[in-house]
């Protein structure tokens, strides 16, 4: 079927149920970033692939709602349908809400699958429901009755995290939780974040690909920890893990039925409505008081132990010797050697195979060509992949997940001959990533204070980026994780988190000029306590990605004897920690490329 088809499909159903609009957001049971293949309906439906994004059908017209980093994917994968891109954040595109609010008809009906949606967001949707005296219809799935070879739920296969690389044991995880149920005055907690429950079970899977976590719900009492999952994959050392943690096993839909039961019924629950599934959430209702908070190990796993701090730094010289081994290869054989974006791809991706303890990549890599770069979250694709010229910039975002952490990385490689805007704006990138490195703060600073940092010097030239500057980063779990973040756009009711030692946060300024280059220069940054003054605590950032930042394009005049600094001290820093790792010809390359400037 073709998108126009299918989403004629969906109208037919959407009439005989007495639907005006269908909502298909970019979620799965657990509001999870990225999703397994069953719960990409709304891809299905669109034909646009990326990561993020909502479409809304009505009768009459479709739109798709895509952020910064999709603008160009997405409008050339809707091109050939009906559907309208409403471009996030740009003026007069109204938000999601907004524009249910505008066109919802009076006494009118707007659907979605309940279980997709977070109770936060289909609460909204309720009162302008009930405002125009209509209703909302969550029970059914529509698009899984025109999705004929949907792909089944995953049935994952898991391994448990042992506590030399997680720092904490489970039994100590959940008696902070119960320290925290008790301070926020409830008697049980309900988790539906996979990287929560994964978090504070210390155990990993493969549900999702690149994010090592399983389809499950946690709920958690003084007495009982309950795991609703499907273990028929399972091992039986986690299982008997499991035992030896007296957690209780129920099967992965049982929540619903459960949730209704006298063992929920009168208590207060803690769970946070912002992640927890609408049907969810209206089930518990008719048993318990709700208290809607942020889950405490959000920020448990946002704060990295000793022990997690350590193995990170481990990972990352791993890490650094693939993708400098990587970079080494391209600049020395462009040109001389056939490449494209994929056998690129490839050739880092089996650098870092060779390491110890490699697990999986952390998300699919993105390696792109002159124009390609423009999109951020471009993926190459066999048959229309780019073929490499010994000229312009090749721009690779990559990561990946080894027993000890995870990495997130990206480089922008000058192949060859730029033109002289080029090296302006790769030159003002890395200024923008030179400035937040090097950032000294006090105590309370969050993100959002910090993110002006990074874009004053693409600001200073009329420039943006669409997209934040920096993520928090999970410990073997998703590559993007909060609260922490730079990125000065906080959304409405939202803080920004504050920055606190032991969170790592990435550092990705970027320029992207569609159809002529992009450019981003990413490192991961380690936020550690500094001096105390008369004027408090101080905090500032290491950086703990070990890679050499391509000084071929830059243009030393524009950078500040301060900015001059921060980069060679980092070069030093790289050359000293991976000098063991590399051999006398690869080190020779390396002290080359980061030479003082």
């Amino acid at each position: 079927m073709t998108t126009n088809e299918k989403i004629a499909k969906l109208r037919e159903l959407m009439r005989e149920r007495g639907i005006d609009m269908y909502l298909i957001p970019t979620d799965d049971f657990h509001s999870s970033e990225y999703v397994g293949e069953h719960f990409k309906a709304r891809s299905f439906i669109t034909g646009f692939t990326g990561s993020a994004g909502t479409a809304i059908i009505t009768l009459d017209e479709a739109y798709l709602w895509a952020d910064g980093r999709y603008f160009v994917q997405a409008a050339k994968q809707i091109a050939d349908s009906e559907i309208f891109l409403q471009r996030m954040g740009e003026p007069g595109v109204p938000e999601i809400d907004e524009f249910i609010e505008k066109n919802f008809k009076d006494g009118g009906c707007l659907g979605f699958d309940g279980r997709c949606v977070s109770a936060k967001n289909a609460i909204k949707y309720f009162e302008i429901a009930q405002d125009k005296g209509g209703e909302l219809y969550t029970s059914e799935d529509l698009v899984d009755m025109i999705w004929e070879d949907r792909p089944a739920l995953p049935q994952a296969t898991t391994w448990v995290l042992e506590d030399e690389y997680s720092g904490e044991s489970t039994s100590d995880k959940l008696g902070r939780i119960r320290a925290q149920m008790k301070k926020k005055k409830t008697d049980a907690h309900l988790l539906t974040s996979l990287y929560d429950i994964a978090y504070i079970l210390n155990i990993r899977g493969d549900d999702i690909e690149n994010v090592p976590v399983f389809l499950s719900f946690l709920y958690i009492t003084d007495e009982t920890v309950i795991l609703f999952t499907d273990t028929t994959n399972w091992p039986e050392e986690v299982m008997s893990y499991l035992n030896d943690n007296s957690i209780k096993l129920y099967p992965y839909s049982m929540v619903y039925h459960y949730m209704q039961s006298a063992d929920v019924a009168e208590r207060r629950v803690l769970l946070d409505t912002s992640i927890v599934n609408y049907n969810l959430v209206k089930t518990i209702k008719n048993s318990a008081k709700i208290v809607d908070d942020v889950n405490p190990s959000e920020l448990m796993r946002a704060i990295k132990n000793e022990i997690e701090i350590k193995n990170t730094k481990l990972a990352h010289i791993k890490d650094g010797v693939a993708c400098t081994k990587a970079i080494k290869y391209v600049k020395e054989n462009i040109g001389k050697t056939p490449m494209t974006e994929i056998t690129v791809s490839d050739y880092y991706e089996a650098r870092r195979k060779e390491q110890d303890n490699f697990l999986d990549l952390s998300f699919d890599t993105i390696s792109a060509y002159g124009g390609n770069a423009a999109m951020m979250h471009y993926s190459a694709k066999a048959g229309s992949e780019a073929t490499l010229k010994p000229e312009g910039f090749l721009l690779v975002d990559s990561g990946a997940h080894y027993l000890e952490g995870t990495t997130d990385i990206t480089r922008t490689i000058a192949l060859g001959p730029l033109t002289d805007q080029m090296k302006e704006y790769y030159t003002v990138v890395l200024r923008c990533h030179l400035r937040l490195m090097a950032a000294n703060f006090p105590k309370g600073v969050t993100g959002a204070n910090l993110d002006v940092l990074s874009r004053g010097p693409v600001w200073d030239m009329g420039l943006d980026y669409r997209c934040g500057t920096g993520h928090g980063v999970g410990h073997i779990l998703n590559v993007h994780e909060g609260p922490n973040a730079f990125r000065w756009r906080v959304a409405k009711g939202q803080n920004s988190a504050e920055l606190v030692p032991g969170m790592i946060t990435t550092d990705e300024p970027g320029l992207y000029i569609e159809d002529g280059f992009g450019i981003r220069i990413e490192n991961e940054l380690l936020c550690v306590a500094g001096e105390t003054t008369e004027y408090g605590e101080f905090r500032h950032f290491e950086a703990i990605t070990y890679c050499p930042i391509d000084l071929d394009p830059v243009i030393p005049e524009m950078l500040t004897q301060a900015e001059k600094d921060t980069l060679n001290q980092y070069h030093a820093m790289v050359r000293d920690t991976l000098k063991p790792y590399l051999s006398q010809e690869e080190f020779s390359w390396l002290e080359r490329e980061t030479r003082n400037i």
